[in-house]
Formats: C-alpha cells, sequence, structure tokens
C-alpha cells in the first residue's frame, strides 16, 4: 500500500498546485512573484541555476547534471554559461537553434532527456510555475493579450517584455467568447509534461516521403470545416504539432540533421523571429529552446551544403566529446550496470576500471610534448601525480587537440561486452581478465572499427593489461602487509631517523653498542628506489620529508605511516619485495603447509572484508598475481 499512498499524495499535491482565474487576477500573482512570467529559456537556465553547484574533480558542476553526466564538466559548464546563461538574458543567442554535436553514446540523449524531465519537475515549483490562457491547445502566455500599443506601458508598470502575438485561435476566442475583454480570459497553471504534449515537444524523422509537415504544425480538421465553413477559420484547425505542444518550453530534434529539408525551412523564421507558418493563418508565435543533437560525420556532411547557409547561421555547436577521465568512466558502467538486470552479478573491483583504462586510451591523442606518453597524458587527465609534470599542464594538454574526444571506443561497446562475458561466463562473478578478454574479442564484430584502428585498440588491451598486473600485484601486496603492519612502522620509523641524521648531517647511535654511525644509506636507496626516487632527487625528497615532519609537530600531531602518501607506498613496496619469495610460496603451491594456508586465508579474507572482493574473486586475484610473481 505505500506505493499507493505515494501516489495517492502525488495526486493531491497536483490538486492544491492547480490554479485557475481571470487574467485580472494572473496579474495580481505577477505583482506577487514577477518570475512567472519569463521565457522559455530563462526558465530553463534558472531550472539549472537553482540546484546549486558542486565540486567534481576540482571543477565546479552543477548540481542539476550531478549523478548522470560523468566527466564532462567543461563542456557542461560551456553550454550553461555561453548558450543557457546570456539566453535567459534575451541576448540573440536564444534565437538560435542549439545543436548537441558529438559521438555516439557520449551523453547528448542524456543531456537533453535531463532538461525535459528536469523541467517537468521545475513547473511543479513556485519558481517555475507556468501559466496560460485555458482551454488554448498551445499554451499560450497570457501576456499576449495585451495589445501591442499597450504594451511599452505595461513594461514601465510590471518591468516586463511582452514577445509575441495573439493566436489566431485566441483572437477569435478574445472576440466570441469574452467580448473583447481580456481581464475576463480565463487563465489556469500548466505542469509541463512530455507524455500530455505540454511544453515538452520532441520530433524524430522518418521516411521524407511518408513525413507530413504536420507532424511540426498542426493540420486542417477536415471533419469540422462543414461546422465552421472556412479553412481559415482557426476552430477548423487542429494545433497539435510538435511545435505547437512544445511552446512555453522545449522542442527536441532527435537526429535533426537526417531532416528532409522543408521540415528545416520552418525552424529559420522560429528561431529568428519567434514563429512559425501554419495554415492559412498569420504567423503563429512560439516561446520555445530548440535543441537538436547529431554526430560530427553529419554535421560535416550538412556544413558542406551550400544551401544549408541560412540554418547554419541560426545554430549554435555544442561539442559533447567522450569522457577523458578514467575514474568518471568507470563511474559511467556502474550507472549503466546499475540500471540493467546485471546488478545481482559480482564485478570484482578493478574489473571496470581496466575497461575504463582500455576506452579512454583509445579516445587519447599523442602528445607532442616531449616525455608524454598516452598513459601519463591519461594519469594527468584523472588527476593522479606524474613526474616531471603537473596539474597545471592538463589545460595546455587539452588545448593541443580540441577536437580530442569526439573519437575513440564508445560505453554502450564495452557495457555490451560486459553483458557478453556474464552470460559466456554463466557464474555471478566476473574479473579484469575476462572483460579484457572479451573485449579483445568483440573488436572482429565491431563493424566500425578500421583494421589499422583494431590494431592500435589490440595494443591498448595489452596496455591496460600492463596496468592490471600492476593494480593486482599492489592489491595483494596491501592485503598481505597489512599483516606486517608492525614491520611497517618500524621500517618507517627506522627510515625517518635515517634521514633525520643524514639531513641534520649528524651520526646515529647503535642501539646495542651505543657506538655512532654514519645513516645507513643503502636502506634508505632500498626504500626510496621503491617509487623511483633517482639518485639525484634523494636529498630533495628527503627534505620534503623532514619538512612534513616538522610542521606536522607544529600543529602537534605526530608524523605516522599514513602522514606522506608517498612514503606510506614506498614503504608497502619494500615489505612486499622483501616479502615476495613468501607470496610466491603461498600463493603457487599446490600443497601448502599450515602456516601457508592460514597466510592464505587471511588475506583472501582481508580481500573480501576490506577490498570489495568475494570468495570467488579473491582466490583468482591470488592464483594469478602468484603466476605474474613466477614469470
Amino acid at each position: 500500500m505505500d506505493i499507493l499512498n505515494k501516489v495517492r499524495h502525488f495526486r493531491e499535491e497536483e490538486e492544491q498546485l492547480k490554479w485557475q482565474g481571470t487574467f485580472a487576477d494572473y496579474l495580481e500573482v505577477v505583482k506577487e512573484r514577477p518570475e512567472v512570467a519569463q521565457t522559455a529559456h530563462s526558465r530553463v537556465y534558472n531550472m539549472i541555476k537553482s540546484s546549486g553547484l558542486t565540486e567534481k574533480n576540482g571543477k565546479k558542476m552543477y548540481r542539476f547534471f550531478g549523478e548522470a553526466i560523468f566527466g564532462l564538466e567543461d563542456a557542461i559548464e560551456k553550454l550553461v554559461e555561453e548558450y543557457f546563461h546570456p539566453a535567459a538574458k534575451r541576448l540573440d543567442v536564444r534565437k538560435r537553434i542549439l545543436l548537441l554535436m558529438g559521438p555516439v553514446s557520449g551523453g547528448k540523449s542524456t543531456i537533453v532527456t535531463m532538461l525535459k524531465r528536469g523541467l517537468e519537475a521545475y513547473s511543479r515549483t513556485d519558481e517555475g510555475a507556468v501559466y496560460a490562457i485555458k482551454g488554448c491547445p498551445m499554451h499560450e502566455d497570457p501576456f499576449h493579450l495585451i495589445p501591442q500599443h499597450l504594451r511599452e506601458d505595461f513594461y514601465e508598470e510590471y518591468g516586463i517584455r511582452i514577445e509575441g502575438n495573439l493566436s489566431p485561435l485566441n483572437t477569435m476566442r478574445l472576440e466570441k467568447e469574452y467580448g473583447g475583454r481580456i481581464e475576463d480570459v480565463e487563465v489556469e497553471r500548466i505542469f509541463l509534461s512530455e507524455d500530455k504534449r505540454a511544453g515538452i515537444g520532441t520530433f524524430s524523422p522518418s521516411d521524407p516521403k511518408s513525413q507530413d509537415i504536420a507532424d511540426l504544425t498542426g493540420s486542417i480538421d477536415f471533419s469540422t470545416i462543414a461546422e465552421f465553413g472556412s479553412e481559415s477559420d482557426p476552430r477548423a484547425y487542429r494545433f497539435d504539432g510538435e511545435l505547437n505542444k512544445a511552446n512555453r518550453g522545449m522542442m527536441e530534434f532527435q537526429e535533426m540533421l537526417k531532416c528532409d529539408e522543408k521540415f528545416l525551412w520552418h525552424l529559420l523564421s522560429l528561431t529568428q523571429e519567434g514563429n512559425f507558418k501554419a495554415g492559412r493563418f498569420a504567423l503563429i508565435s512560439a516561446d520555445e529552446l530548440i535543441v537538436a543533437h547529431t554526430n560530427e560525420a553529419e554535421y560535416r556532411s550538412f556544413i558542406s551544403n551550400k544551401k544549408n547557409e541560412a540554418l547554419q547561421s541560426r545554430m549554435i555547436v555544442m561539442p559533447i566529446p567522450y569522457n577523458l577521465r578514467v575514474s568518471q568512466e568507470e563511474r559511467i558502467y556502474q550507472k549503466m550496470i546499475k540500471e540493467s538486470d546485471m546488478a545481482h552479478v559480482h564485478i570484482a573491483p578493478h574489473a571496470l576500471r581496466v575497461a575504463a583504462i582500455f576506452s579512454i586510451l583509445t579516445r587519447l591523442e599523442e602528445s607532442k610534448k616531449h616525455g608524454m606518453d598516452l598513459v601519463k597524458k591519461m594519469r594527468l587527465y584523472d588527476g593522479e601525480n606524474v613526474e616531471g609534470f603537473n596539474q597545471g599542464d592538463v589545460d595546455e594538454l587539452s588545448k593541443e587537440f580540441p577536437a580530442e574526444g569526439m573519437n575513440g571506443i564508445d560505453p554502450r561497446y564495452v557495457i555490451n561486452r560486459i553483458s557478453s562475458t556474464i552470460i559466456s561466463k554463466e557464474v555471478p562473478s566476473i574479473n579484469a581478465l575476462d572483460v579484457l578478454r572479451s573485449l579483445k574479442d568483440g573488436l572482429d564484430q565491431h563493424a566500425s572499427v578500421s583494421e589499422e584502428s583494431k590494431e592500435n585498440y589490440m595494443n591498448y588491451i595489452s596496455v591496460a593489461r600492463r596496468e592490471y598486473d600492476e593494480i593486482a600485484k599492489k592489491e595483494v601486496q596491501k592485503a598481505f602487509v597489512y599483516s606486517y603492519e608492525e614491520s611497517a612502522k618500524t621500517l618507517m620509523d627506522n627510515y625517518l631517523d635515517n634521514v633525520e641524521a643524514y639531513c641534520n648531517r649528524n651520526k646515529l647511535k647503535d642501539p646495542l653498542t651505543g657506538e655512532e654511525m654514519n645513516p645507513d644509506e643503502k636502506l634508505m636507496r632500498s626504500i626510496e628506489e621503491q617509487i623511483g626516487i633517482s639518485e639525484n632527487a634523494k636529498k630533495s625528497f628527503r627534505e620534503e620529508i623532514l619538512i612534513r615532519i616538522s610542521a606536522y609537530a607544529r600543529k602537534g600531531k605526530r608524523f605516522d605511516y599514513n602522514s606522506h602518501e608517498r612514503l606510506r607506498e614506498a614503504i608497502q613496496k619494500k615489505l612486499f619485495a622483501d616479502l615476495k619469495d613468501v607470496v610466491k610460496i603461498t600463493t603457487t603451491s599446490k600443497t601448502p603447509d599450515e602456516s601457508q594456508l592460514k597466510k592464505i586465508n587471511e588475506v583472501i579474507a582481508r580481500l573480501i572484508d576490506e577490498h570489495g572482493y568475494n570468495s570467488v574473486s579473491a582466490n583468482e586475484l591470488l592464483r594469478y598475481v602468484g603466476s605474474l610473481l613466477n614469470r
């Protein structure tokens, strides 16, 4: 009954939100809440802005797009600030079609769907309320009732600009039903809804030979001509085209550039003048955001045709590239899996990350910057530290290839291959190697991949495999080393004592004999080399550690095992290197002894409890790492 109660509550809430009154009553509402008179573009912008800002990957992003769009912070910011914001301020960009252009499965449709669903919800709030002339099939703006010669006076009194003319149907209704008394015209609050075709329209092209322009602009209702006597009587016209129904909200053109030319001609007047031609009437005013989406190949073909210059000049093209961050790509896959019937399947940690690494590598361009390869670029883009570079280099790298991210493997392909893996294995658990194997097998079935690209993609799968090898070893290393926590702390304290003596040019005392001795260079280097600290860089690294210790001391904090990430990693690697033989024996022995078996069980338990594995994937990981160490 809980869901029925919620449905009932929703229905009651909608009843409470409904409003009906005369135009005179509506003016009182506008005096109290001028925001109800906003344009369609302004409503969309305010809807996005009202959600607030959040920080994502070190960048500000609108919460509105929060948990549905990943890795497109720059594209979203550009979309909002370069189109929606100026359009909301009535600048000329509102007279342009918004064309989202990018590769398949890149997020274009998701953005449009979010805007549509967002408008539906926003129209139910006080800030996003929409009022219309009651009984109008186009949900016409009540302010169109104000005669042209009084609109300047209205602006001086209310501070609201009125654009557009009263539609033919409402012009007739004003005379016949209300005797010209605009103050008596009934106005109602409407709720935008794609399903009910109220303020949100969607047009999808079909066969040009069979598609009728009436799908956009409405058509004559021949059954009523005998009643009303003329085709030019607005009562004999069905104002039910997508452009009619999308008035006051937004209109989505799916695959717009596949449309027949005659359908696009109607957009010229609508975008520039805010009106369109329908039947035997004067131009009909419409206030709506027109958003379309297409891929790059179709857009290039479109702009190469000289006949399309007029429409092209009325477009704002917003590139929506693929995401270029591994961590965000992983979230895309998690979202897609969560929305599928595969959510019950155990996907081992890092399986999706490895798939994401492969995908991102296919989308990146080789930089000409000295010392920068694709893997380093991938890590830098994802916010990781890369020796010799910093996050300040990211902007420079992204400017090197403005179209980066417009090509490569799409997320749907990866999810298709993961699905294939689950079905073919027929077990409720898959790991990174299963996913990589499936990605590799699927390339032969990927019709759009050329032989040259296929060869590159195979190399990227190999790179992703090498990345996974390091991740797997590190994962087991952490699980093993955890049991040696005391050893790790002891090793670290020993290292810090030696570093302090080295930097201060002091000697150390042997704890047993009390005799003075030089800092243990061999010990320090054996740890530092684990994280690639060169002979030339050792002094600055040690000084950095000492500065960190002093900073902690000043704040009254104790510098411990977790105080310096890179040093902790070096200690873990050093311990793991010392333990490598133990790991090899315990993971590969066919007949482990009691102590080995205990150690294996401890590691498996830790992988399950703290790292997200199940018993199957944990055992598979140990066997795989054992084979790596024996190579």
